[in-house]
């Protein structure tokens, strides 16, 4: 089997850890995070991760009076070994070990084939680089990295290293080939338009300035390792577990969150590249102070809601396309088809605009369908239709074993990973951006530019 070490054993590295272990190509070797073991994590709802884990390990005492969810390294360490010994295997084969620092994980595991990266966003980058020069092979929960000049020297140290590469972003749902049937036959004719529209954030954004209160460190965690490439600051509750999402030093906000999900499938569908253009719209926030109204002007969250519209080139024999991304309620506005119908927007969605037609799916392209309704009315789409994509980890597990790289691997996953890089830089940037990705620069922002890197890397914590 494939040795891997998984860092990062948070909410939704517990939850891909499960699906992981059931994979019998797979095994799990060692397990990393700063965190020893605490109860402090939120689940979507109450009791919905352990409960999960319950089932998994069959054991109805998991975590049973835990506050919320049960996570940390010697959490996930209990469940591989668990796991491997419901499996029947060996006493040598349930061994994990569990380390705090992935610096030591890579030099300690010298037969260590992959690294499985389930951390928070800004620590994606320098782990997935450290392990490809050490010659492992990675798989990363998106993003690839929340600083544009990492997720490039990712991209790049993928190609030099000859390691296997994926991004975890919905690289195989069979709606993106049924949606691509339909576009490519012309059924709604060339595409001008797409417009993308998420619930999120579910999470705090819009601070307008860092906690001021300084709690103690939590016990077994170890905040230095947690802040990695972030310039030293107090620990608060407010930057961990699943909330870090929301700060531009941590996160990738609702844009980075989501949008890697739905992005991947409308460039697979339409063969974009990089843009050519980038502008954003973003909430604000008003203080009373004085009793006067002040503007209160954020520098270290993304918004409670956005609007992003990117342009792109034509490519070949087809056009130019506008996409414009929502999230925070914002919507686009309701199709003249919808109306027709009776229909109210989705909450979620998205939506292609073709010169002859619009189909609206799912946030992710799931069942598409032509508005109006009468447009479905006896349509059969294309008899032809490609095979359905492989399902991620099994992508990743073929391109261990030499065969094809995944859908998402780092390479073929830029382009839509830059894009969504380039949003986060437009909602701190006013106007509209002009970006050259060969030159790799904005030619008319050097605001813009400076946030291509990240600002005071901590020495020792560089790609």
């Amino acid at each position: 089997p494939i040795r891997v070490g998984y860092i990062g054993c948070g909410t939704q590295g517990l939850r891909q850890l499960m699906a992981a272990l059931k994979k019998p190509e797979l095994r799990i070797v060692a397990v990393c995070d700063p965190n020893r073991a605490s109860d402090d994590y939120p689940e979507w709802e109450r009791g919905e991760l352990n409960g999960k884990v319950r089932a998994f390990l069959g054991d109805p005492g998991w975590a049973r009076d835990a506050r919320g969810g049960l996570c940390g390294r010697e959490v996930a360490q209990a469940m591989v070994r668990r796991h491997h010994a419901r499996e029947g295997a060996p006493e040598g084969g349930r061994e994990c070990r569990a380390y705090a620092d992935f610096r030591e994980l890579l030099e300690r595991e010298k037969d260590l084939d992959a690294v499985y990266v389930m951390t928070p966003d800004h620590l994606h980058g320098v782990i997935s680089v450290r392990a490809m020069r050490a010659g492992r092979h990675v798989i990363t929960h998106k993003p690839i990295a929340n600083v544009l000049h990492e997720l490039r020297v990712a991209r790049d140290v993928a190609r030099e290293s000859g390691v296997a590469t994926q991004m975890f972003c919905a690289a195989g749902l069979p709606s993106t080939v049924q949606l691509s049937a339909w576009i490519d036959a012309g059924v709604i004719g060339p595409v001008r338009e797409v417009h993308n529209w998420s619930s999120r954030p579910f999470w705090p954004q819009g601070m307008t300035r860092f906690p001021t209160e300084t709690p103690p460190v939590p016990e077994g965690l170890d905040w230095d390792l947690w802040l990695g490439p972030v310039p030293p600051r107090p620990y608060h509750p407010a930057y961990t577990h699943a909330v870090f999402r929301g700060w531009y030093d941590f996160g990738t906000g609702a844009l980075g969150d989501m949008g890697h999900y739905s992005l991947h499938q409308v460039f697979r569908i339409l063969g974009l590249g990089s843009p050519v253009s980038v502008e954003a719209t973003r909430s604000e926030f008003w203080s009373i102070q004085d009793f006067s109204w002040h503007r209160e002007v954020n520098r270290v969250s993304y918004p409670q809601a956005s609007l992003i519209r990117w342009e792109f080139p034509a490519r070949g024999d087809r056009g130019p396309v506008a996409l414009h991304w929502y999230d925070g309620g914002l919507r686009p506005p309701l199709p003249e088809e919808l109306e027709v119908d009776g229909e109210a927007m989705p909450e979620e969605g998205l939506l292609f605009v073709g010169d002859r037609g619009k189909i609206l799916a799912g946030f992710t392209g799931a069942n598409p369908r032509l508005i109006p309704r009468a447009r479905m009315q006896g349509f059969q789409g294309p008899s032809a239709q490609p095979p359905a994509p492989v399902e991620e980890l099994d992508q990743f597990i073929r391109a261990c074993r030499g065969g094809e790289a995944a859908d998402a691997s780092f390479e073929r996953a830029y382009p839509f990973a830059e894009t969504i890089l380039l949003g986060t830089i437009a909602l701190r940037v006013p106007g509209k951006l002009r970006w050259d990705s060969e030159r790799f620069e904005f030619a008319n922002s050097p605001e813009a530019n400076r946030l291509k890197v990240r600002p005071a890397c901590r020495e020792g914590w560089e790609v």
